[in-house]
């Protein structure tokens, strides 16, 4: 099956080029046969002349016989039918038993229908003989009796070849096809050439379009003219300059909440290092004091380092939003990365590691290290034991996978875990965490030119990364 065309161009040319099929061929149609029956009537109309010519001229009595008029011979028919006759042309006369021929035909070539006819008036009628075409003109000579006109008997049919008239019509037909052929050319190109200066405007729109998406907000184009196109093309550059705008006035506004949040994790900096040295008296005495006041204490203890994480974690995601996040690439062991990972948390006795010793890949150790706490970290949290971390060397890469065992995320959650502040599941603690861990590990693998990807298990969830060899 032959594919139909898509492309606006495409469609315009097959258009304009149909329409200008059909009206040729139908201004060819209408020539053709008007010129074909100005021929033929013309032919027509100059054989009878010539036959009623030629018969009124005759100089022997036909029809009832007046006193001492003797009846034509074969000889008079002959000498009738000669002076009818003409190269090419065959005639037939007819009287009473009496028959001259001249030419190929003879009386059987007569149609029956002409031959009825003929009694009345001169009559036409064309005809296919012997695999040529031919004019026959048929008569009946009439002679006037006191006034009155009346039938003699004598009939006459003279065959005219039409191979003249054939020709020319077939001249005439090849004339029109070759015209035909150069209005659909001219045509062809007049299409092109239409569709090129129409879609011109549509090609720009679409490569300003393509220039907007790429984050050239200052694309604009000319407007020419007065049409709707000119008209589409304004409104195009209006709606260029109000997105312009609004982009630059969320750049602007998105600058302001970066440097924000980065100026208010600094400054939190210095009254949570104090806090963390108080909080760390305060660990020493809450074993000697009351109940109720130790309790107190712990839970100050527990904020402090969930504040303390959660400003960590402000400054790092600020270092990603102001593009000032390097990548420091060194050979690394992947086995002894992951050991040191867990052994510096305290988490070696809640974490399974299956990765070779020999594992090596070319990474940012402390990123690396960022990636791997926070994914295992989320897991201790908010899944369940056992947890699992798998490493091993791919074909491009290196795949790192951490699953836990617990309820898992659920399902409608899956899209938004590495979200910022996103915290979901009645299973897992919304007290915990600072919901920013996994968007910095995720930030930290595409660091690396990685990709980071969760999945929900039968138990736990999965999460697996992904990082090229450099």
């Amino acid at each position: 099956m032959i594919p139909l065309p898509t492309g606006l161009r495409a469609r315009l040319v097959i258009t304009f080029t149909l329409v200008a099929v059909t009206a040729s061929m139908l201004v060819a149609t209408i020539g053709f046969e008007l010129a074909k029956t100005a021929l033929v009537t013309r032919t027509e109309r100059t054989s009878m002349d010539l036959v009623v010519r030629e018969l009124g001229g005759l100089d022997f009595p036909v029809g009832r016989l007046r006193p001492g008029e003797a009846a034509p011979t074969s000889k008079e028919l002959n000498h009738l039918a000669q002076t009818l006759s003409a190269p090419g042309r065959s005639v037939v006369i007819e009287y009473g038993d009496l028959v001259s021929v001249t030419g190929p035909m003879t009386l059987r070539d007569v149609p029956n229908e002409l031959y009825g006819r003929a009694k009345q008036s001169v009559v036409t009628q064309r005809r296919v003989l012997r695999g040529e075409l031919w004019l026959i003109v048929g008569t009946e000579v009439h002679r006037a009796t006191n006034g009155v006109p009346e039938a003699t008997g004598l009939r006459a049919f003279v065959f005219f070849p039409m191979r003249a008239d054939v020709s020319q019509l077939d001249t005439l037909r090849a004339r029109l096809f070759q015209g035909g052929i150069a209005i659909v050319i001219i045509a062809l190109v007049v299409a092109l050439f239409s569709a090129r200066q129409v879609l011109l405007p549509v090609r720009r729109l679409s490569a300003a379009a393509q220039a907007l998406g790429e984050g050239r907000l200052d694309t604009r184009l000319p407007v020419h003219g007065q049409d709707e196109l000119a008209g589409l093309t304004a409104r195009f550059n209006d709606a260029a300059a109000a997105l312009e705008l609004s982009v630059s006035e969320l750049r602007s506004l998105e600058a302001m909440s970066r440097r924000f949040v980065a100026d208010v994790s600094h400054e939190l900096r210095t009254p949570l290092t104090a806090m963390t040295a108080v909080a760390d008296v305060l660990s020493e005495e809450a074993g000697r004091l009351p109940e109720a006041p130790a309790e107190a204490v712990r839970l100050v203890l527990r904020e402090i380092e969930r504040l303390r994480e959660l400003v960590e974690h402000l400054i790092e995601i600020s270092r990603f939003d102001a593009g000032t996040a390097t990548l420091n690439l060194e050979p690394v062991n992947v086995a002894d990365a992951i050991g040191d990972c867990l052994e510096t948390r305290g988490w070696n006795e809640q974490v399974r590691v299956n990765a070779s010793q020999g594992l090596t890949a070319n990474l940012d150790p402390r990123r690396f290290d960022v990636i791997v706490a926070n994914l295992v970290g989320n897991a201790l949290k908010h899944g369940g034991p056992p947890v699992v971390v798998n490493a091993r060397s791919t074909e491009n890469g290196l795949e790192v996978k951490v699953r836990d065992h617990g309820k898992g995320i659920p399902r409608e959650a899956l899209p938004h875990v590495f979200d910022r502040f996103f915290k979901a599941g009645a299973g897992r603690a919304r007290s915990h965490g600072s919901g920013l861990g996994l968007a910095i590990a995720r930030a930290n693998v595409h660091l690396h030119g990685g990709t980071i990807s969760v999945r929900a298990q039968e138990p736990g969830t999965l999460f697996t990364v992904w990082l090229p060899h450099s």
